[in-house]
């Protein structure tokens, strides 16, 4: 592909890395194709964040695709991962230490499987103290690393299939197919207060944004070095 073809815009997926931020994943990409591509600007970005504890699909548009980010963003996701069962973190995964410990000998296929349901469908949903949301000019990691306790509201979010793929306490993991804006580390925070215990993530991989799958998507490191320009 030319410089023309990648200002008249491309839709790239990328299998993102464990500990890297999306940001660091498309400024990656950018250096990439201005360097192969000797260009001096280029307009590129993702169609949805992924935290870096998170690995899987990111949705990167260039050029004059990068007017279908929200149509993008706005497409069900797809996620597998892990629920630590017992415990919880101030930030609902392992960026944060536990916080506090809870039973899980009460907890049996059952249980879960009923408490599997109450998530189904259009559900209140608080997002993480350690998000990017902004409250008062701030986002709300900053005020949690600043100590600073505030007020966040719930918001309406869609769980259109939730599905337990393994049962070992003290982890669970599961299939999630959701909305727009759902956080899965609000999920496990709140999945493991309606069994009666605590959770918190400990794994999250994204599969598929709409018909976008995870498995089309390219490494970083391959598409820096073997990507034919």
């Amino acid at each position: 592909m030319t410089a023309e073809d990648f200002q008249n815009g491309q839709v790239l997926l990328i299998d993102k890395p464990l500990h890297w931020s999306s940001f660091q994943a498309v400024n990656k990409m950018k250096w990439a194709l201005k360097s192969k591509l000797g260009l001096k600007k280029i307009k590129i970005g993702h169609a949805g964040t992924l935290d870096p504890l998170a690995t899987g699909l990111l949705i990167v548009c260039t050029g004059k695709f990068t007017k279908r980010i929200s149509e993008l963003q706005g497409q069900a996701k797809e996620y597998t991962g892990t629920f630590y069962i017992g415990a919880t973190t101030p930030s609902y995964d392992l960026e944060t230490e536990i916080d506090a410990t809870f039973p899980i000998s009460h907890i049996d296929d059952a249980l879960v499987a009923e408490t599997t349901t109450q998530f189904m469908g259009e559900i209140d949903q608080k997002p993480p103290v350690f998000s990017a949301i902004k409250k008062d000019g701030k986002r709300l990691y900053e005020h949690a690393r600043a100590g600073e306790t505030v007020e966040i509201a719930f918001r309406k979010t869609t769980i259109h299939e939730f599905e337990i793929t393994r049962m070992a306490l003290p982890e669970i993991d599961f299939r999630v197919v959701c909305s727009k804006g759902t956080y899965i580390r609000s999920l496990a925070y709140d999945f493991g207060k309606a069994l009666g215990s605590g959770a918190h993530l400990i794994a999250l991989r994204r599969t598929k944004i709409g018909d976008y799958h995870v498995n089309d998507a390219t490494q970083i490191a391959d598409f820096e070095n073997t990507f034919q320009l």
